[in-house]
């Protein structure tokens, strides 16, 4: 089928299906990540205070990567390229979806494995290894920072993703509270008569008509997805 004739499906994924590879939340760790709390390592505030504490909080994140693999969630959403146009729009800053095959991913808050300058925002490198030091610089002579939204900073990625969303056929929620915003608020600029779908073994709570639910992991849930989106395609 050419993908001009495809339906459009905008898949939105939260830390839900990267949990199942073995990789930590905050949400698992009631807010908390080694007792640090989130507002000193996750924040901009946070970096200002202790560049050093947040660098090492997320040199951890990226060993830890190494070491995790797509499950059968990432696997099936790639999979779903055969039948439709997808676009994956995720909360999550690792790379599984990419190493699972999936080809049109926007990240939403960051990518776990580049870090970018802190004098000039579109100034980003792949990191090479896990480990960003302090005194490693961008070609001004600026620190490096990690690729990554914290809380009090804009999330730009939106202004991509909100347009996806509007003209999205299909819609699949997968792995996500839907509490976090601004992305929890992508799901509103759906069309009124796109069926959505939600995968997550804790029902979300939303307003949104048209709602299917498979209440159950991804690993699991994806499969149930497919069958009831053969009938779609």
């Amino acid at each position: 089928m050419n993908l001009k004739q495809m339906k459009k499906l905008v898949v939105l994924s939260g830390a839900g299906i990267s949990q199942e590879s073995g990789l930590k939340t905050f949400r698992d760790m009631d807010g908390l990540w080694e007792n640090y709390a989130v507002e000193d390592v996750a924040s901009i505030d946070g970096w200002y205070r202790n560049p050093e504490l947040v660098m090492d909080f997320y040199n951890q994140r990226r060993k830890q990567l190494l070491d995790a693999k797509p499950n059968a969630g990432h696997y099936g959403i790639a999979d779903l390229e055969k039948w439709f146009d997808v676009s994956v729009i995720t909360q999550n800053v690792d790379d599984l979806h990419e190493r699972a095959g999936s080809t049109k991913i926007i990240h939403l808050h960051g990518e776990l494995k580049k870090v970018r300058s802190t004098i000039d925002p579109d100034l980003i490198y792949t990191l090479d290894g896990w480990e960003l030091k302090m005194g490693g610089l961008c070609e001004k002579g600026s620190q490096l920072r990690p690729h990554i939204v914290w809380f009090g900073e804009a999330v730009p990625a939106m202004y991509d993703a909100i347009p996806l969303v509007e003209n999205a056929d299909i819609i699949v929620v997968i792995g996500t509270s839907l509490a976090v915003y601004p992305a929890a608020g992508l799901v509103h600029y759906a069309k009124h008569h796109a069926p959505v779908f939600v995968v997550d073994p804790i029902r979300p709570e939303t307003a949104l008509k048209n709602v299917v639910y498979i209440d159950v992991k991804a690993s699991v849930g994806v499969e149930i997805l497919k069958q009831k989106l053969e009938k779609l395609r």
